[in-house]
């Protein structure tokens, strides 16, 4: 055990997945009380449009992606808004026609793009230090921002009308929210890709809504859960010679499964 985390490679992906999963985790809790599930899957497809512009001009794909799902959060917002169309039909436009303009700006892009498959499928083990410092300071940003505004988030989140009577920015919260599962949402394609992504943001705060009977233990577990199941992931990985990434999802959902089969099982009691 202490030989696997001496290697540079697994340290930084350590500290990342740790990083990111209690950030995804924490977000998740949001997500599951407003019924966004689909969020997260669109953000993370739609943000091939990003990823693909960025390796057709030349730039970092990250930061292009990042700043290509704010604009998408973004018009989702204002979408829900001002017409009638539901969330997860919105969503599905946008995604849907981000990830055709994907696949057009690919088929411009002269070679094979060996770090577009990274950003498809997710390999954590090839996370530099670069990649640290941007995850740290966005993971830092936005839980520092939840920690200091829960309390008013979940208030706007569960009873937004009597939220906005008390004086809150009820708007002003859900635009963050949206921006800041975006980011959460980007950076994590890094380490999961985009087809497993959102699974880190649905399944530990599923995991842990069956596991607790509070809503502050909700948050806590939560957390907990991600960091466990990514470090468990990370190593159950490299000891069978798997892709991380889906080894870290086939372990959260098996703790899901087990969550839901003892829940279950002490109601029938």
């Amino acid at each position: 055990m202490l030989e696997i985390l001496s290697f540079p490679f697994m340290q930084r992906a350590l500290v990342t997945g740790i990083l990111i999963g209690l950030l995804l985790a924490t977000l998740g809790i949001f997500v599951l009380m407003r019924n966004m599930a689909f969020f997260g899957d669109g953000i993370a497809h739609a943000s091939l449009a990003g990823i693909a512009l960025g390796i057709l001009t030349g730039v970092a794909p990250l930061p292009v992606a990042i700043i290509y799902a704010i604009v998408v959060a973004l018009i989702i917002y204002g979408l829900e808004r001002s017409t009638r169309l539901s969330s997860d039909t919105i969503i599905g436009i946008l995604f849907t026609a981000s990830m055709a303009l994907g696949v057009v700006l690919l088929a411009a892009t002269p070679g094979f793009q060996p770090e577009l498959v990274s950003f498809l499928f997710g390999n954590i083990l090839t996370i530099t230090f670069t990649d640290i410092v941007l995850i740290g300071s966005f993971a830092t940003l936005i839980l520092v921002w939840l920690l200091g505004w829960h309390r008013h988030l979940t208030y706007a989140t569960l009873d937004p009308d009597s939220a906005t009577i008390a004086g809150i920015n009820t708007q002003l919260h859900t635009i963050l929210l949206y921006i800041a599962l975006a980011v959460s949402v980007v950076l994590g394609v890094k380490i999961l890709g985009i087809v497993l992504i959102s699974a880190l943001l649905i399944i530990p705060a599923a995991t842990s809504s069956l596991l607790t009977g509070t809503f502050k233990s909700f948050f806590w577990i939560s957390g907990l859960l991600s960091v466990v199941v990514i470090v468990l992931g990370l190593l159950l990985s490299f000891f069978i010679d798997a892709p991380s990434g889906a080894t870290i999802i086939l372990v959260a959902a098996s703790v899901f499964f087990l969550a839901a089969l003892g829940s279950h099982l002490l109601k029938r009691r």
